[in-house]
């Protein structure tokens, strides 16, 4: 998954459990859709072109809907030489395409790739992130989130979340649409109307379920493709500590404008200390984090 040329390190696990979310989020998605088509048999051509359209336009706009969501502004070398320094250090020693650099005015330190491939790549910080972090601190970040962009792990995460969603969204238009006319108690048809809530509510939850597993370890891979890339583990280190003792001195409503966007954050603007919020996390905890990185830092030391 990772471009040949890059010096990022590869990660079999994380293309494996990549091709494994995939395939099986689409054979969810599969079946939800021939669950519809057999219930809804007289709409299938406008299911199947509401579904193709959402995909299409999720594929090809996801990164900008992203990118718009979390506030990001690109910005050129002039009006921040500094995050571009560092962002053409990183793209050298990975031998890869620099990618668009933004900043978003958030007072949350924390910065986010998004790009469907190395061409519509987009590296953001906040303004928060940036104030307080060192440049090498900053450094370590910044190649953690350049890593998901030569994985691609970005893309497939995009995609597997929405597939997710397109489960209730389609049952919404089906429903909305007056699709679901009323049929005899013992028409299968009938029945399987029934059950549409339900079924999409399970395809929404397994494909949750599915994104979140692979979240954690893509978080987990990026951490230790960039200590190895960067040399200094301990300022990655450095910087998801500093990060996530500031995270409790922002203010409430400030974390949750940006909870809709954790799996794409470099740490999650709530952190799940519970063994509950650890499965629903879609990050690794910061203790799984550290410990990483301090092995690292042994065997680079040897």
């Amino acid at each position: 998954m990772a471009r040949a040329r890059s010096r990022y390190a590869p990660d079999r696990g994380l293309t494996g459990r990549m091709v494994t979310t995939m395939f099986l989020i689409g054979l969810l998605y599969v079946v939800f859709v021939g669950v519809l088509l057999a219930a809804l048999r007289g709409s299938w051509p406008i299911i199947l072109i509401i579904t193709g359209s959402l995909f299409i336009a999720q594929f090809w706009f996801s990164d900008r809907i992203a990118a718009y969501g979390m506030g990001a502004r690109e910005v050129t070398p002039e009006q921040a030489p500094e995050l571009h320094g560092t962002i053409d250090r990183i793209c050298a020693l990975a031998d890869m395409p620099k990618p668009k650099v933004a900043i978003a005015e958030s007072d949350v330190p924390n910065a986010f790739a998004t790009g469907r491939s190395e061409k519509t790549a987009l590296v953001c910080a906040t303004t928060g992130l940036l104030r307080r972090l060192e440049p090498e601190e900053l450094e370590g970040v910044l190649a953690h989130e350049m890593s998901h962009v030569a994985h691609r792990d970005v893309a497939v995460m995009t995609i597997a979340s929405f597939l997710g969603v397109l489960a209730g969204i389609i049952t919404r238009i089906a429903l909305w649409g007056g699709f679901a006319r009323s049929r005899p108690g013992n028409d299968p048809a009938g029945i399987l109307l029934l059950l549409i809530p339900l079924i999409s509510a399970v395809v929404y939850a397994i494909s949750f379920l599915l994104t979140r597993l692979l979240s954690r370890y893509r978080e987990l891979s990026a951490d230790r493709a960039a200590a190895l890339l960067t040399g200094r583990p301990s300022a990655l280190a450095s910087a998801l500590t500093k990060v996530s003792g500031q995270m409790a001195r922002i203010p409430t409503e400030d974390l949750r404008k940006a909870e809709p966007y954790n799996a794409f954050y470099f740490m999650p603007a709530f952190s799940a200390k519970e063994s509950l919020g650890r499965l629903f996390s879609s990050h690794p905890t910061l203790e799984q984090r550290l410990d990483q990185l301090s092995r690292i830092s042994t065997d680079l030391s040897r």
